[in-house]
Formats: C-alpha cells, structure tokens, sequence
C-alpha cells in the first residue's frame, strides 16, 4: 500500500500542479495546518532535482506568507481561533508560560522554532497572541525557514539518486521516521 501511495506521489509531485500544491501545504503548515511541507518538498525534488532551488523558495515564501496568516490569527482572532487551535493540540497549559518568554526571547523562539520539528505554527500564533513586533516577526521568519528548506534542497540535489534509492528500497522504515519526528516535533513542544 506504501508503495502505490509512493508512487502515485511521486507521479503527482513531478506535475506543475505540484507547485501549487507545495505552496499551498506550506502556507497551511505555518499557520494552522499539522504536516510539514517537507512530505511534499523532498520527493518533488527528488523526482526532478532540477528544480531544487525553486522549489526550495516557493515553499520559503508560502511559509513566510503562512506565517503572517498564523500572527493574524493569535493577534486578532485568539478567543475565537486561536485558543481552541492551542487546546486542539493540547498546548493550552505550556502556553501561557511560553507567553512569558515572547517578552525577553521573541525574535529568538522565532528563529529557532522555524529551523526545528516543533510546529511552526505555534510559534506564529504565540507570536500574534504575545504582540511580538510584526516587523520583527516577518524578518525573523526568513532566516528561521529559509535555511532549513535551502539545505534539504541541497542535499536532495547533491545526493538525490541514492536518497531515492535507499527511499524506494526502505519506505517503509522512510516513513515511520517521518511519522515519529512529526509526532516527536509534538511531544518536544510539550516539554519546552
């Protein structure tokens, strides 16, 4: 089953629709939506390695673009979207203490959310909700995500033949590290 959804994937991804797609995924994760866009960003450039940078970059500014959504949504619609967001993913008691830190560490939890499995869009809604500086919030959000989506596009372009490969050969165990780092991005956020 694993591998028709791979490779029905793959078939898709290689389409120009796929951008759209792939914009789209990133957009949703910066502001509301669970899955990263790396499920979509990976095999893309897998399947057509000549697109790396430019997919690289669309992802970056729809996550940028995502993420001013997610401030917009913590700024102006807390009560009403944003909180029950926050206690859809259980985060509603970590979050008023991480509200504390948006004082002193704001542009930093920005920075350093974008480049790790914790969900960004948690960090773009506690952003709007702490009133960090929206300037300061889209400026950071360049650096935290850019680089994480450039470097996998760097890899996957340097070394995308065996990656495809060893994901063909082993999709399976692919996949059920995908799954627990997603789950794990989850779980960490609960313990900072």
């Amino acid at each position: 089953m694993l591998k028709r959804l791979y490779d029905w994937s793959m078939d898709r991804v290689a389409r120009p629709s796929g951008e759209k797609w792939l914009a789209g995924l990133s957009f949703a994760e910066a502001s509301f939506f669970p899955i990263p866009p790396d499920i979509l960003l990976m095999p893309m450039i897998i399947a057509d390695k000549s697109r790396a940078w430019r997919l690289a970059l669309i992802t970056t500014i729809a996550s940028v673009i995502g993420a001013a959504f997610g401030y917009l949504i913590g700024h102006f619609l807390y009560e009403a979207v944003a909180l029950p967001l926050i206690e859809l993913y259980g985060y509603a008691e970590k979050f008023a203490a991480f509200e504390a830190y948006y004082a002193e560490y704001g542009v930093l939890i920005v920075l350093i959310g974008g480049l790790t499995p914790i969900p960004f869009k948690v960090i773009t809604i506690a952003s709007g909700v702490a009133g960090l500086d929206p300037l300061l919030f889209m400026l950071s959000c360049i650096p935290a995500r850019a680089p994480r989506f450039f470097a996998e596009a760097l890899l996957l372009w340097k070394f995308g033949p065996p990656i495809r490969a060893f994901v063909e050969k082993r999709l399976s165990l692919v996949f059920t590290l995908f799954v627990a780092l997603l789950v794990g991005g989850f779980v960490a956020l609960k313990f900072v």
